[in-house]
């Protein structure tokens, strides 16, 4: 074997154990099963012969420190080999929409623009965010989704409110949002 030979094959195996390492990494970061979102459904949008398509997925995930908010939101998952193999970099189209799905109860003070969800949508750089407010004036929980990259950043982004209503005979006293909010 040449010389030039074995510093190819050295970039090899060193490239593929840098992508083994991150992989390591990557499935080692703590997250609780309460952070995963609920998978609703898939729908294929791409046919690929030979991998997994490329598809919408819409999940469904509660608001950790508000009771009685759900946010479901859809995203985009890349098929293909690169997808199966968690190595594509996802778009950053999401949707998002938000309810009231009984009292709104707060269970400690927030502060605007707090995280509600984070999810990684490529190996390394990019991920998406859900993030809450509260319009005090209207007392109304506003939550936005984004995904930032790294190096580019990006614009895309999608807004949805929750009017706190009353839930239910029962429910006579409503929570003010402006209340919990710094």
């Amino acid at each position: 074997m040449t010389s030039k030979a074995i510093v190819k094959c050295d970039r090899k195996w060193r490239r593929a154990a840098l992508v083994v390492l991150a992989l390591t990494l990557w499935q080692a970061s703590p997250a609780s099963a309460a952070d995963e979102p609920d998978l609703i459904f898939r729908r294929s949008t791409v046919f690929k012969w030979l991998s997994p398509n490329d598809k919408l997925a819409t999940y469904a995930v509660d608001d950790p420190e508000v009771d009685g908010v759900a946010c479901h939101f859809t995203v985009p998952e890349k098929g293909g080999f690169k997808g199966w193999l968690g190595l594509a970099e996802e778009v950053s189209d999401i949707s998002l929409a938000c309810r009231q799905i009984g009292p709104v109860k707060f269970k400690h003070k927030l502060e605007q623009g707090d995280d509600m969800f984070r999810q990684r949508r490529s190996l390394f750089f990019k991920k998406m965010q859900i993030v809450r407010g509260c319009d005090a004036k209207r007392n109304v929980l506003v939550y936005m989704v984004y995904s930032d990259k790294l190096i580019e950043g990006s614009p895309k982004n999608s807004t949805s409110s929750v009017p706190i209503m009353p839930w239910g005979a029962g429910d006579i006293a409503v929570q003010k949002c402006g209340e919990f909010f710094q």
